[in-house]
């Protein structure tokens, strides 16, 4: 690795932290600023049982009776420290209560990813050796369909199909494997049309270069033309996508989570709205930025380490989309 590849890494180092920092000053910013008094709409509520001790206990401890520069000063260092305050509904520390929640979700959400990288990789495969009269153009008709359909109905569907009708898996035990396979399947099938759509995209653009032609006529097989030659720099546009999807994937686990009845963030986060728990919402929605910036982050640093061709002029470098031609996914590449 040179010396242009470090320079381009820690500037792009730097500018990921100054994002996850004026991420959460901003949501810190909308939350105060938001219609509705949380002190008045939760701890003033006769359903709560408050006292008027025990309200000023929490204001104090919540620091809620200070200025607002001085909340942000104090919220701003307990997050870059990983404190990150007190629930306002339950008084317990919100990393715990994002803690006891957060590996479920992960799971869900790295299923989900690799179900959609799996049905994109079969579509795409499909629709190269697949004969016409086999469907190959129907294949192709996949990821709009995939695209068009919620997940939420797709869970839906996969509940009533598999855990009423057929009794695959039990609802009332949504962290069983086969719940939480179906759930994948529910989180995956619309994030997949994505990728296979610019996977697609670029193994027509592949299978038509001289290479592809030589590889055939020497009796290369199908799958090992795939595999070999064609799926590697296909795949490089598809970084971006998936890094690009990480919010989309986020989301779409909450509501997943909420169908299939499974204890993770979604249920965490439909608390706290209930609640106006404010603390654990902007804990939430910090955490989801700073999971976003950081796989694209990663994505921008993988493309120069993928392909040796990739040259870095200065710290410039522009990320492949579906629309470009070259199977090269930075803006220029080292030529003889």
């Amino acid at each position: 690795m040179s010396k242009a590849y470090f320079d381009y890494a820690g500037k792009r180092l730097l500018q990921a932290i100054v994002v996850i920092l004026l991420s959460y000053v901003f949501t810190f910013v909308v939350v105060s600023i938001l219609p509705g008094d949380p002190i008045t709409n939760v701890l003033n509520n006769p359903q709560n049982g408050f006292t008027p001790d025990e309200i000023k206990e929490i204001i104090a401890a919540q620091g809620l009776d200070k200025p607002i520069s001085v909340q942000l000063w104090n919220a701003f260092s307990g997050f870059v420290t990983g404190d990150l305050g007190l629930s306002m509904r339950t008084n317990r520390p919100v990393a715990t209560l994002i803690g006891e929640v957060l590996p479920s979700t992960l799971v869900l959400a790295s299923a989900g990813l690799a179900v959609a990288l799996f049905l994109a990789a079969i579509i795409a495969y499909g629709t190269q050796f697949l004969p016409r009269r086999f469907g190959q153009g129907l294949l192709r008709g996949f990821p709009s369909l995939f695209l068009s359909v919620p997940n939420f109905v797709i869970g839906l569907v996969l509940i009533h199909l598999f855990g009423f009708q057929l009794g695959v898996f039990r609802v009332i035990e949504p962290d069983s494997f086969w719940a939480t396979l179906f759930a994948a399947i529910a989180l995956g099938i619309p994030i997949s049309a994505q990728i296979a759509e610019v996977l697609v995209a670029n193994l027509d653009h592949e299978s038509g270069q001289d290479y592809a032609a030589v590889a055939r006529g020497r009796g290369l097989g199908r799958t090992r033309l795939f595999v070999m030659h064609l799926l590697k720099p296909s795949s490089l546009p598809v970084i971006t996508v998936v890094a690009l999807t990480i919010g989309e994937l986020l989301g779409g686990s909450l509501i997943t989570e909420a169908v299939f009845g499974r204890n993770g963030l979604g249920s965490l986060v439909q608390r706290s709205v209930s609640t106006q728990d404010l603390p654990v919402l902007q804990a939430v929605v910090s955490l989801a930025a700073v999971v976003f910036v950081v796989v694209n982050l990663i994505a921008d640093l993988t493309y120069p380490l993928l392909d040796p061709r990739v040259k870095l002029l200065g710290t410039q470098q522009r990320r492949p989309t579906a629309a470009d031609d070259s199977s090269l996914p930075i803006s220029k590449a080292v030529t003889p």
